[in-house]
């Protein structure tokens, strides 16, 4: 089998500044549509499907060994489905295939289309972070994040939660930051 440019010629390095991730659980009657016919969608109780937003601000982003200076500063959205595959060999494995990936910058777009899969797609998506609250936005993504530090319960939890609901229509059932 050929190796191409897309199927990640080489490692990368970056530093995570900020991540968030949301886990949505979603009947799976809305979903199964989306998968090509090889995959089936992870369930709970054959009942709910699960996707996954994770949203990174990246700095340095570099191939693998080059210098920092040479590396860019982005901010990458992915949106994933959990799904299933059964290997030719019987083995049941699981992953995740991609519902779609955004970035804040064209240059990322061009190259992240050129080594990977991914099909990235350039929008106005915005990541701002205090020590209280953690601020998602875009206006062409219908994205409009807000996640805030609770100091008596030591953890995070939602302020706001707006448009981001036209991604899937009911709240996130994990939070990763």
């Amino acid at each position: 089998m050929a190796i191409t440019l897309k199927d990640h010629p080489f490692a990368v390095e970056t530093y995570f500044k900020t991540s968030l991730v949301l886990t949505y659980a979603i009947p799976k009657n809305e979903l199964i549509h989306l998968l090509p016919p090889c995959l089936t969608l992870d369930t709970w109780k054959d009942e709910w499907a699960f996707v996954a937003v994770a949203l990174v601000d990246t700095k340095k982003l570099r191939p693998k060994g080059f210098p920092a200076f040479l590396g860019n500063d982005f901010i990458l959205a992915g949106y994933r489905i959990f799904v299933r595959y059964i290997n030719e060999e019987g083995k049941r494995l699981r992953g995740l295939y991609i519902l779609k990936s955004e970035t804040n910058k064209h240059k990322m777009s061009i190259l992240g289309n050129l080594f990977t899969h991914y099909n990235y797609t350039t929008t106005d998506i915005v990541m701002t972070k205090t020590t209280e609250r953690m601020v998602v936005n875009s206006n062409q993504s219908d994205l409009d994040i807000e996640v805030c530090w609770d100091s008596f319960a030591q953890r995070f939890s939602f302020c706001r939660l707006e448009r981001s609901q036209a991604i899937c229509r009911s709240p996130p059932v994990y939070l990763y930051l």
